[in-house]
């Protein structure tokens, strides 16, 4: 729940619901906000706390991480054609485009480098690249450069990965500014927004099939099955269920916050619509769903925040560079990163992952498999939304609420990481770490 002045819009979902009668003026507000209050399910935290410790000690620090040269560059392909049906239809909306920054703006270090962290570590990865596509891991490299080359291989090809990355190579691959592309409502959707959600929640979450999608409208029965299928069902999949509906949340809250008020000839206007904002939250208007669609945001920032607390070691190491070239102000921010993840460290109530896949060994194997693979099959439909801006944000927001799952399951590998010298076990690349703390930034 990040504070107000940094939420924008992603607008790739609008939902189709029924006019219900909202009552006195006001009502409507003050049934929205006093459900979202007290403890959260499946959690040691309430409502409360999370509040005042996000709104007061983080994210006015997180916000300005966010606006640093490392994180407001981020390498995307939006030309990747949808892999799970035929649909070339792109949004004709001018809101739905996204501006590319052009070479020379984007800092040396960072186009040099990628996802490497210093200028030593650039000019390796330079050879390494090289003795790759030459195939050339031999006696003719340095054993520093064989082992270089190994340890990136072993991260490219690991079974780690929640999310279906691009390939930041490719041609088709930019950079983007993401100060200059922010999420709000850019008037995408219908059957088309329709269709990623439906896939998302129909295919991917583990629900069973008579509990239909939660957005669809005049189906208030589905909610009571939903209600019977989280006391029935097994932790991992509640909390499966629970981050992509908090995830949907975010998204929603957003376009309601950044909406398009005012469009003429001589300015455009942006604010929040409360209407928009009711239509998906209230309580009477969702048949009791509202309030619970909010909760889960809680916890899907619960989730994020644990990660942010796991994964300090990665980033504490003495040769660890946000690298961008410029080395007063890389050190400046690596300063403020660190400053975050203690913070992060500090926060009194974590989510216990623990709790997680913590039964028989060989189930719960079965099942964490079964958890990656949902949401990598996720990642893969933000190639299908038709809005580019919408296929930025999405993209972004899933890779770094993957790199989180990635974190909170690699625990051992990153107690084990060394003091000095490079990180064998655990790897995180620029674009995930980018993903990881714009991602957190929305909520």
């Amino acid at each position: 729940m990040a504070a107000g002045s940094g939420l924008l819009a992603l607008g790739f979902a609008t939902l189709l619901l029924p006019v219900v009668p909202r009552g006195p003026p006001g009502e409507a507000e003050r049934r929205c906000f006093c459900q979202v209050t007290g403890h959260l399910d499946d959690c040691t935290c309430d409502v409360e706390t999370i509040d005042a410790f996000n709104n007061y000690k983080l994210f006015p620090r997180l916000n300005e991480l966010l606006e640093s040269d490392y994180f407001r560059y981020y390498k995307v392909n939006l030309n990747k054609p949808c892999p799970f049906w035929n649909d070339n239809s792109h949004c004709g909306i001018r809101d739905c485009a996204v501006k590319p920054c052009p070479s020379d703006e984007v800092p040396d270090g960072i186009r040099s480098g990628s996802y490497k962290y210093s200028e030593e570590a650039n000019s390796l990865a330079e050879e390494c690249e090289e003795a790759k596509r030459l195939g050339a891991v031999d006696g003719s490299l340095s054993k520093e450069t064989q082992q270089a080359v190994l340890q990136w291989t072993r991260h490219d090809d690991s079974s780690d990965s929640f999310c279906e990355a691009d390939d930041i190579y490719s041609p088709d691959a930019e950079y983007v500014d993401l100060l200059l592309n922010p999420e709000r409502y850019t008037g995408y959707k219908g059957p088309d927004a329709w269709k990623i959600w439906n896939s998302i929640y129909e295919e991917n979450c583990f629900k069973p099939q008579n509990v239909k999608r939660p957005l669809a409208s005049g189906r208030g029965e589905s909610f009571i099955y939903l209600t019977k299928w989280f006391s029935s069902v097994c932790v991992e999949k509640r909390a499966f269920y629970k981050l992509i509906s908090g995830l949907h949340a975010s998204i929603n809250i957003h376009l309601s916050a950044r909406y398009l008020l005012q469009d003429t000839w001589s300015e455009k206007k942006w604010g929040p619509n409360v209407t928009e904002f009711q239509q998906r939250f209230d309580e009477v208007i969702t048949r009791g769903e509202g309030p619970r669609r909010l909760k889960n945001l809680y916890f899907l920032y619960l989730i994020e925040l644990r990660a942010l607390s796991k994964v300090r070691p990665f980033f504490e190491r003495p040769g660890f560079q946000l690298y961008t070239g410029n080395k007063s102000h890389d050190a400046e921010v690596k300063n403020l990163l660190l400053e975050i993840l203690h913070l992060a460290k500090s926060f009194p109530l974590h989510f216990d992952e623990n709790s997680l896949f913590a039964g028989n060994k060989k189930e719960a194997a079965k099942l964490k498999e079964e958890f990656r693979l949902h949401f990598k099959n996720i990642s893969k439909i933000m190639d299908c939304v038709g809005c580019f801006k919408c296929r930025l944000w999405g993209k972004l927001q899933t890779q770094g609420l993957g790199t989180a799952l990635k974190i909170l399951f690699s625990e051992k590998l990153i107690e084990k990481i060394p003091e000095s010298g490079p990180s064998y076990g655990f790897q995180l690349t620029r674009q995930e770490i980018v993903a990881l703390f714009n991602a957190f930034g929305r909520l």
